[in-house]
C-alpha cells in the first residue's frame, strides 16, 4: 500500500499578518480585549485574526490601522494576500491545486458546483451562510468565486466532468429570474468542448454518491487527489488507494447519471426550449 505523502505545515500569509497585528497591538500597549472594544468587534475576533485562524477583512484592517497608527500597513498587507489564500483556510490547498489541474471531476448534491455558478447564484449561496457574512465579506466571497472560474478560459483549460443532482436544479435559490439565468449558464457550459455535464435523476434507484459531494483532481505532474468538504471543513486525500476508490465511485456515478445529451435535453426543458 502506498504511503500518504508527508508535508510540513505551510505558514500562511494570514498567520504572518496575525503576528504583525499582535506585535502592533503590544507596541500600542493594548490587550486583545481593549483593541476589540476600540475596533467594535468581539475579543474572539481579534484573537482569531492574531492566530491566523480568521481572515482579516479589509474594513476591519482600516479601522485597526487608524487605532494603532500603523500607516495602512495592515490594509496594504490584506490587499496583497495571494489569491488562493483569500479562501477559507481549510480550502486553500484545494483551490491552489484546482487552479493548475489538468483534470477536474466533480459530483455535487446540494448546490451548483462553484466553477459553474453565476455571480448572482453565488451571492445567494453565500447569503445563506451561518453565521452570516458581513456585507463586505459577502462581496469578497462572491468575487473570489468568480475569480476561480477563470480556469475555464485558460488557453488550455482542464478536462472537466460535472455530475449534479436533479434536485439542485429544482431548488430555486434566489429569485426565479436568477435561477433561470443559472440554468441557462449550465446549458451554455454543457456545450464547452472541455466539459462534460451530467444530471443525476431524482428517481434513480441506484446511487453511488450517497456519502456526499466529491471532487477529484489530476495535477500537471499526473498526481491524483481527492477533496472532501463538509460544514466549514474540508480535506485533501492523496493516498492513492483511497483516491482510486473515489475514482471507482465517480465512474459508477457517471454510469448512473443521465448522458450529456439527455442532460442538455433536460436543461432545455427547464428553460422552456423545445
Amino acid at each position: 500500500m502506498q504511503q500518504r505523502k508527508k508535508s510540513s505545515k505551510k505558514v500562511t500569509s494570514w498567520e504572518v499578518l496575525g503576528k504583525q497585528l499582535a506585535e502592533f497591538r503590544r507596541v500600542a500597549g493594548l490587550t486583545q480585549g481593549q483593541l476589540a472594544d476600540l475596533a467594535r468587534v468581539g475579543e474572539d475576533t481579534v484573537s482569531s485574526v492574531e492566530q491566523g485562524r480568521r481572515r482579516l477583512q479589509a474594513d476591519l484592517a482600516e479601522r485597526l490601522d487608524t487605532i494603532l497608527e500603523t500607516k495602512r500597513a495592515l490594509s496594504t498587507a490584506v490587499s496583497t494576500i495571494p489569491t488562493h489564500e483569500r479562501y477559507p483556510l481549510f480550502a486553500q490547498d484545494f483551490i491552489e491545486h484546482e487552479q493548475t489541474a489538468v483534470t477536474i471531476l466533480s459530483y455535487e448534491s446540494h448546490v451548483i458546483p462553484g466553477l459553474l455558478q453565476t455571480s448572482e447564484y453565488a451571492r445567494t449561496v453565500f447569503g445563506n451562510a451561518y453565521p452570516p457574512l458581513t456585507t463586505q465579506g459577502l462581496e469578497e466571497a462572491v468575487q473570489a468565486r468568480v475569480d476561480r472560474k477563470q480556469i475555464l478560459s485558460r488557453d488550455i483549460p482542464p478536462m472537466m466532468s460535472f455530475i449534479i443532482e436533479e434536485s439542485v436544479l429544482l431548488r430555486h435559490l434566489g429569485d426565479p429570474q436568477a435561477m433561470s439565468q443559472q440554468i441557462q449558464h449550465l446549458r451554455d457550459c454543457a456545450d464547452l468542448p472541455c466539459l462534460s455535464l451530467q444530471v443525476m435523476p431524482t428517481n434513480t434507484d441506484a446511487h453511488a454518491g450517497l456519502a456526499g459531494p466529491l471532487v477529484l483532481l489530476e495535477t500537471p505532474d499526473h498526481d491524483h487527489l481527492a477533496y472532501i468538504e463538509g460544514h466549514h471543513r474540508g480535506f485533501m486525500v492523496d493516498d492513492q488507494d483511497e483516491v482510486s476508490a473515489y475514482q471507482q465511485k465517480y465512474g459508477m456515478l457517471r454510469a448512473q447519471a443521465l448522458s450529456p445529451q439527455k442532460t442538455k435535453d433536460l436543461l432545455n426543458t427547464l428553460l422552456g426550449v423545445k
